[in-house]
């Protein structure tokens, strides 16, 4: 029989279990809710969110690009740097991109001058070796194997023939790392890329530091634009044509790649540290490139474009997007003051020689 101690006893414990099983699971509903990533309500846009972008948004930020005095953004009729479809051209979807600067023509040069003749070269040769042994050298025609195992000759060419080559190859491929890594000098435009997963941020610090978020474009909001899916992005990397840009690539949290194939640029984006690189385009246009380093589930849904203009539209533009040229304007101004100092030093110290030989002059 159950007595009354006995069943407080068991009320209490049951009562505490009960407590302690409530405890447990409201503490587990407070991690889940402070772990799980915040979810963006009805009234935040989508563009916002990494990888995707709203189209309204998207076609705000064009209207108020293109309401820009001095800027108009450059139309579909503008690209120059982008893949080739293997339906449009064949041949040309399977090799580089036409390229728009002085390395990527250099690059495309060795490529094709001396990288693919002596691939094809060799294979042809070693294809021709291989269809001579099998007939020349098969049991019915060789029923006594040779005995022959050193020939001095063919010896000191496979080796010397290979050496050649590879100088050959080494001459141009050197010049082309020391051009790839040229420094960038000091009045280049400095323009930092970083890498989000998985959009792409672009600053400008020489002109007040602004950065412009650049998500990719819906696609069939692209192709009603007239622009490639899965490459147009809401927001284009603006940038002056004919100069030199020191593009500083880092990441806010793995390892991204920054990769431009028509433009013959490629630098990785890695958390904690900037790489940089100089780059020059020589013509206007638009010229596209992804994400070339694996970063996460979108990692082939964050594109780049880049969209290089004349100087005066880039710095419309800039001043259009809140920038300022304050900083540069007063070095310019300092170092003209400089200039015109040394050259009325220069003028004066002129002037005091011609005296000096008057009245050397004078006196004789």
């Amino acid at each position: 029989m159950i007595t009354a101690t006995r069943l407080r006893e068991t009320t209490h414990a049951i009562a505490l279990l009960f407590a302690a099983l409530l405890l447990a699971f409201g503490a587990q509903a407070a991690l889940a809710t402070i772990a799980a990533p915040t979810q963006p309500d009805a009234t935040t846009p989508e563009s916002a969110m990494p990888g995707e972008t709203d189209p309204v948004t998207a076609e705000e930020a064009a209207a108020a690009d293109s309401s820009i005095p001095g800027y108009e953004p450059l139309g579909p009729e503008m690209i120059k740097g982008q893949p080739t479809a293997f339906e449009d051209d064949a041949l040309k979807s399977m090799t580089f991109q036409d390229q728009y600067n002085a390395n990527g023509e250099y690059a495309l040069w060795m490529h094709d001058a001396i990288l693919m003749p002596i691939i094809t070269i060799i294979s042809l040769f070693v294809l021709g070796l291989l269809l001579w042994v099998v007939v020349r050298y098969r049991r019915g025609a060789n029923p006594v194997a040779s005995k022959t195992t050193h020939n001095t000759l063919i010896e000191v060419v496979w080796t010397v023939i290979p050496i050649i080559i590879l100088l050959v190859i080494a001459v141009p491929s050197i010049s082309l790392l020391a051009k790839q890594y040229e420094t960038p000098p000091k009045d280049a435009i400095t323009i930092k890329a970083t890498g989000y997963q998985w959009y792409w941020g672009y600053t400008y610090p020489d002109q007040g530091g602004f950065e412009i978020i650049s998500n990719m474009l819906d696609e069939a909001d692209a192709m009603d634009r007239g622009l490639p899916g899965q490459l147009a992005v809401d927001n284009r990397m603006v940038v002056p044509v004919g100069v030199p840009l020191r593009i500083q690539t880092t990441a806010a949290d793995v390892i991204h790649s920054f990769a431009l194939p028509s433009l013959w640029f490629k630098n990785d984006a890695v958390p904690g540290r900037i790489n940089e690189k100089m780059l020059i385009i020589d013509e206007p246009g638009i010229y596209y490139g992804q994400c070339s380093e694996l970063c996460g589930a979108r990692h082939g849904y964050m594109p780049i474009a880049v969209e290089a203009v004349p100087m005066d539209q880039w710095r419309a533009w800039v001043i259009g997007q809140g920038g300022s040229f304050e900083d540069a304007e007063v070095a310019a101004d300092a170092r003209e003051e400089v200039i015109n100092a040394q050259d009325g030093d220069a003028a004066a110290t002129d002037a005091a020689s011609t005296e000096g030989g008057s009245d050397a002059a004078a006196a004789e």
